[in-house]
């Protein structure tokens, strides 16, 4: 007796994933989320077919939940090829991105976040998480830096440091806007609304750190803006090692990084 299902009806158009129904209203609008990720017309056929691979998982992962948390896994073939290629040595992916970082060809705050896909790589591979850890919206960032870092890397030496060495520089202001723009993306994490860790209440936290961003996006901040931009980096600092929640723990360390380049105009130079 056969046992095995009948095959599914060829002329049935696949719908949402249920998951998914926050996203966006309908997967036209897909295009659109991953509009940015330009692949890098210099990188190898390899290069270039798994970004794109990540990019479209991305795509269709308003069909699909899990291929979201795949398309960032994915995206690291890319990265870790190009990163070897560039620095000559095939270390594994953390020495790397901080061999990268040591040389300047990429920051400190891009840096971290490939470390964070490095790291969910390794909890997949160790059964530790599934396909379904990220939300579509965060893994489009992780995938964003991704193209970020391969774009970098890509560059002559010169540009690339030069373009690492911005965060601190005198084009600020431009890093800021796309970590602001980042940030607009970036869901608030579930069930922490109105949550306190050691004293610091999350909601109110994030949307200080909000205002102060967008008044130095405006025009500056004036001294008590200052100094109270510098108390939410010491309250960043503070709760950050607290959370026990992965999201929720990424979505603060990228709050954390966005203050302290707000702030990085402020920093008194040494005499």
């Amino acid at each position: 007796m056969n046992t095995l299902p009948p095959p599914p009806d060829p002329l049935l158009r696949p719908v949402q994933d249920v998951r998914a129904r926050d996203l966006v209203r309908d997967y036209v609008d897909m295009h659109a989320l991953v509009a940015d990720l330009v692949l890098p017309v210099d990188a190898s056929m390899y290069v270039m077919s798994a970004m794109e691979t990540s990019r479209e998982l991305i795509r269709h992962s308003y069909y699909r939940y899990e291929f979201a948390t795949v398309a960032v896994t994915h995206s690291l073939f890319a990265l870790e090829h190009v990163l070897a290629e560039r620095l000559g040595t095939n270390e594994p992916l953390h020495f790397l991105i901080e061999r990268a970082t040591d040389a300047g060809l990429i920051t400190a705050g891009l840096a971290a976040e490939l470390d964070r896909s490095r790291l969910l790589r390794e909890r997949l591979t160790q059964g530790a998480e599934s396909s379904a850890a990220l939300r579509p919206l965060r893994a489009l960032a992780m995938v964003r830096a991704v193209f970020d870092a391969v774009s970098l890397l890509l560059r002559p030496a010169s540009a690339a440091e030069a373009t690492a060495a911005d965060v601190g520089g005198a084009q600020t202001e431009g890093g800021l806007t796309g970590l602001w723009e980042d940030h607009l993306r970036a869901l608030f994490p579930d069930g922490f609304r109105g949550v306190d860790f050691d004293g610091v209440n999350l909601a109110l936290l994030d949307a200080d750190v909000a205002g102060l961003v967008q008044r130095e996006l405006k025009g500056g901040l004036d001294d008590s803006g200052i100094a109270y931009l510098w108390g939410c980096i010491a309250a960043l600092d503070k709760i950050v090692p607290l959370i026990n929640e992965e999201y929720c723990a990424a979505y603060f360390a990228r709050l954390r990084t966005m203050a302290q380049v707000a702030a990085a105009p402020y920093i008194p130079t040494a005499i």
